[in-house]
């Protein structure tokens, strides 16, 4: 590959990267105001999240297509296959992000005109925790850091011990006072929701592991191979 065609193509990598990143900041948006429209009871920036899914589907295929085209016509090799291969995987992860902050915000819309029976449990600490994840992942990638990489797999954890607590908090307030079943079902629904985004977020620390070292590690060890299972209500 002469010069040129060499400065181009890196262009064109720096470029891809550039897209992925501007996806996961679009759906970090979505799960940000997913979860601001369920506090607030707000419907209509429910309803804008539902839309802002469209536009992540169009950023997912644009960028498969990016990648698909650079793979055909540059034959990358090494690190820059890995490069391409990984943003291939990561924008997956990302439009599921996406997905997950669409159910939370239909939750949102579902719930709009109750009451609230009591103070919420500690939801929005856990959309936090999250939305740092997230964000962490996105500048490993950007910033090609493993030392971000390993944070992002602490962070995790933290995350599932949000849930585990979240989650029994939930179930014991049923067990005081049945009427609050209903709700706590919901609430159920969208920590479960935000741990899955969690889970998301590892499998994109694993690929941006994987593009800088070229060996794929799993780090999610402790995440079943379907859904997380609900902890004891004991």
């Amino acid at each position: 590959m002469s010069v040129t065609l060499r400065h181009r193509f890196e262009e064109e990598l720096n470029e891809l990267q550039a897209d992925v990143l501007s996806m996961g900041g679009h759906v970090l948006e979505m799960l940000d105001l997913s979860v601001q429209a369920l506090m607030e009871q707000d419907v209509r920036l429910a309803e804008r999240v539902v839309d802002m899914d469209d536009v992540a589907d169009e950023m997912d295929l644009a960028i498969e297509q990016k990648c698909l085209r650079l793979i055909a016509l540059q034959h990358p090799l090494s690190k820059d296959l890995r490069v391409i291969s990984s943003a291939l995987k990561i924008i997956t992860d990302l439009e599921r992000i996406g997905d997950f902050s669409v159910d939370i915000a239909k939750t949102a819309r579902r719930m709009a005109n109750e009451l609230y029976l009591r103070p919420m449990v500690p939801i929005p600490q856990m959309a936090r925790s999250v939305k740092g994840l997230v964000h962490e992942v996105l500048r490993a990638y950007v910033d090609q850091d493993l030392k971000r990489v390993h944070h992002a797999i602490r962070m995790d954890d933290i995350v599932d011990e949000e849930y585990d607590r979240i989650f029994t908090q939930l179930m014991r307030a049923v067990e005081r006072d049945p009427t609050l079943a209903r709700q706590a079902i919901w609430f159920t629904h969208v920590v479960h929701f935000l741990e899955r985004v969690a889970d998301h977020a590892v499998n994109v620390a694993e690929r941006v592991s994987y593009m800088i070292t070229g060996e794929f590690t799993d780090f999610a060890h402790s995440h079943a191979v379907g859904d997380r299972q609900p902890p004891s209500a004991a």
